[in-house]
C-alpha cells in the first residue's frame, strides 16, 4: 500500500508495471492510495518491488504537464507500508502509509519513504507527550527554578529563571524533552507568557526585601514567542499587573532568534529598553556571530556559551574564543557573563581574562525559589 501526497496537483495517478495494480484511488484532497497485490512473500524482495513501482510513479511526475494552457510541475511524496495478512485494519494500514508519506515530505518531497515500527513508536510517544503537555498547561504543572549569577566577590547579583515541568506522575521532565514540542505545537506561547508573568511576580517580591531588591532576573524568550506581533505589549502588561520594576528584568535572546528578522528584533528590543528592560545574547558564538549585527542590537550583555567554557583552560581553541568574546564585548561597551562554570580553574581563567560574572554548578544548580532564597540568607 502506498499513500501519495502532493500539494500541487490533483490529477489521477495511473501506474503500469509487470505487477498488477488492483486499486488506484483518490483518498481525499491531494492524497491517493495505490494497493498492490501479488508481491513476493519475502519482505525484502517485496519492499524492493514496491520501491520500484514507487520510483516509477515519481518518474512519471518529473515531466511538466499542461493544464488550461499553462505548464505545471509536481513533486509527489510517497509513503509505503507492507502487509502480509489481515492482522492490521485498513485504518491502521492507511495511517502507517500516511506517516511514511509525511516523512517523505519532511525529507524534501519528490521522494519515498517506508513505514517502520520505530517510526510508529516515535509518533505514538510524541502524541502522548503532546497530550500530557496540553494537560500540563491547563493544570499549571510548571515551575521556575533559579540559578544564581555571581560576581567576582562571590556575591549573588541576580539569577536566571529556568522552566521546569513537574508532572504529577512522570516527575521532573527535562526541558530538552518538551520545549521543542511546545515550540512546534504553539504551546510555547501560553507557557512563555506564564514564565514572564511568574518572573515579574518574583521581581516584585524581591523588591520588598533589602537583600534581594538589587537583583536582576533573566528569562529566556522563545523564537515563536518573540515573533508575536504583541510581544512588547504582553511584556509590558506583565510588568504593570505585577508591579515589578522593569529594570530588574533581563530577557535572554539567541542569535538565531534575532537574525530571523533583525529589523523586527531591533524594533521590539528598543521599545522594551525604553521602559528599562535589559537584554542578554544567549549562546553567543554558537550561531552566526557577526559584528555587523552585534553593533546594531541594543544589547546589555553577552553570555559566553557553556560549550566554550567546558574545556577551559586546557583547550587552546576554546581559550582563544573566550578571550576574543570578552575583549570584543568590553570593546562594544557591554557586560559579559560566562555560563556553565563548574570548576575553580574555569573561573580563574575567566577572571584573569576580564570576565567577572559567572553562572554554573560551581555556585549552584537551578533550584526552586524557596531554596534559592534560603541561599541568600
Amino acid at each position: 500500500m502506498a499513500s501519495i501526497g502532493d500539494s500541487t496537483t490533483t490529477s489521477i495517478v495511473s501506474v503500469s508495471d509487470e505487477l498488477d495494480v488492483h486499486t488506484v484511488s483518490r483518498f481525499g484532497g491531494d492524497e491517493f492510495v495505490v494497493i498492490l497485490e501479488g508481491l513476493t512473500g519475502n519482505s525484502h524482495e517485496a519492499a524492493a518491488q514496491a520501491e520500484t513501482i514507487g520510483n516509477n510513479i515519481l518518474s512519471s511526475f518529473k515531466l511538466p504537464f499542461e493544464m488550461n494552457g499553462k505548464s505545471h510541475h509536481s513533486t509527489p511524496s510517497i509513503g509505503i507500508t507492507l502487509f502480509f495478512d489481515d492482522a492490521l485494519s485498513s485504518d491502521d494500514l492507511l495511517k502507517q502509509a500516511d506517516i511514511a508519506m509525511y516523512q517523505a515530505k519532511e525529507a524534501g518531497r519528490n521522494t519515498l519513504r517506508f513505514f517502520d515500527l520505530q517510526m510508529q513508536v516515535a509518533i505514538a510517544e510524541r502524541t502522548a507527550l503532546e497530550s500530557m503537555l496540553r494537560t500540563g498547561v491547563n493544570e499549571q504543572q510548571f515551575a521556575l527554578f533559579y540559578q544564581p549569577q555571581v560576581n567576582g566577590d562571590n556575591a549573588v547579583i541576580g539569577a536566571e529563571a529556568l522552566l521546569r515541568w513537574l508532572h504529577p506522575e512522570e516527575g521532573l521532565i527535562p526541558p530538552d524533552r518538551f520545549i521543542p514540542l511546545a515550540e512546534e505545537t504553539g504551546l510555547i506561547l501560553p507557557i512563555g507568557q506564564w514564565v514572564i508573568e511568574a518572573a515579574c511576580e518574583t521581581i516584585r517580591q524581591w523588591s520588598e526585601s533589602p537583600l534581594r531588591s538589587h537583583m536582576v532576573l533573566a528569562v529566556n524568550v522563545s523564537a515563536r514567542q518573540f515573533r508575536q506581533p504583541d510581544f512588547v505589549e504582553k511584556v509590558q502588561a506583565a510588568l504593570t499587573d505585577s508591579g515589578a520594576m522593569a529594570t530588574r528584568l533581563k530577557l535572554e535572546l539567541t542569535e538565531s532568534l534575532v537574525l530571523e528578522d533583525i529589523e523586527d528584533a531591533i524594533k521590539k528590543m528598543r521599545a522594551l529598553k525604553r521602559i528599562g528592560i535589559g537584554f542578554s545574547m544567549d549562546d553567543f558564538g554558537t550561531g552566526y556571530s557577526s559584528l555587523s549585527y552585534l553593533t546594531k542590537l541594543p544589547l546589555d550583555q553577552i553570555k559566553i556559551d557553556q560549550s566554550f567554557v567546558r574545556n577551559l583552560p586546557d583547550n587552546a581553541n576554546d581559550a582563544v574564543i573566550v578571550q576574543t568574546i570578552i575583549s570584543m564585548t568590553k570593546g562594544l561597551g557591554m557586560f559579559v557573563i560566562a555560563e556553565g562554570v563548574e570548576t575553580d580553574e574555569q573561573r580563574q581563567f575567566l577572571g584573569d581574562n576580564g570576565c567577572s560574572t559567572y553562572q554554573g554548578y560551581l555556585f549552584s544548580k537551578p533550584v526552586p525559589l524557596e531554596q534559592f532564597e534560603e541561599m541568600l540568607g
